[in-house]
């Protein structure tokens, strides 16, 4: 089992928060702060992000969504969770549900995707980073995962340095490998197989993964729901009420 970082907060049904690539746990900070007045909240790193394990190995998320199910077998007690993912996190929730689907309750996948087509983007980046560092690809991810609107308000420009600064503090040569790992994904035809209760969250002004990714997800996956929310990639950090309205509201149907 990878060591992840762990923390844990609030009292009621277990909730598990899975954050974006090149971010920590920290992502979820206005999420985890309204959710914790009603259940119990744990958020983690992925390997290679905040304080969690580097392994010096390729990996698939396949094997984020195993050190998922291996903190929640930890942490829930027997207790099936509501997993919570946005981007990676998100990846992470699509190959979960299939792997373990007696740990969930339900899933959520925010502004994520189930397939690249074209992975050049993905192998570009990586050439930049191995290059030159995480730090010189900063500023363009910010730029994408927070609405230039919003940036521009206090609120909005105090929320885009914590994230870069969490991007810049991510090891390099983890966060390669995370890259390598997300451009690999397809899981257009195993989605089709998850049997847990899933709602889709996509951003109106999500460039990064746009809303037609999350179309796809929800169109595979028997029965799931689809919402969305008018901010860009990141959209649990620029809209957390939001956010976790449509969360309180789809659990309150099922």
């Amino acid at each position: 089992m990878i060591p992840l970082n762990v923390l844990r907060e609030g009292e009621g049904p277990i909730v598990v928060l899975s954050h974006a690539l090149g971010c920590n746990l920290h992502m979820w900070d206005g999420v985890a702060a309204l959710l914790a007045r009603a259940h119990t909240v744990i958020r983690y790193d992925h390997r290679h992000h905040g304080g969690s394990a580097s392994p010096a190995a390729p990996f698939s998320v396949e094997a984020l969504a195993d050190d998922a199910a291996a903190l929640i077998e930890r942490e829930a007690g027997g207790e099936p969770v509501h997993f919570v993912g946005l981007s990676m996190g998100g990846m992470t929730a699509q190959a979960l549900a299939l792997q373990r689907p007696e740990l969930l309750r339900d899933v959520v996948i925010a502004n994520s995707s189930a397939h690249y087509p074209d992975v050049s983007t993905w192998q570009a980046r990586v050439a930049r980073v191995q290059a030159h560092g995480v730090q010189d690809i900063a500023d363009g991810a910010v730029e994408r995962w927070l609405t230039p609107a919003w940036r521009a308000t206090p609120e909005g420009t105090a929320a885009a340095a914590a994230l870069r600064s969490m991007l810049v503090a991510t090891d390099a040569a983890g966060y390669v490998e995370s890259c390598k790992a997300v451009a690999g994904i397809d899981f257009r035809a195993s989605n089709r197989r998850i049997t847990v209760p899933t709602l889709v969250i996509d951003g109106a002004q999500d460039l990064a993964t746009p809303p037609a990714m999350s179309a796809q997800i929800a169109e595979a996956i028997p029965h799931a729901k689809r919402a969305s929310i008018d901010a860009a990639h990141v959209s649990a950090v620029e809209k957390p009420v939001e956010f976790v309205t449509l969360l309180t509201d789809f659990w309150r149907s099922l």
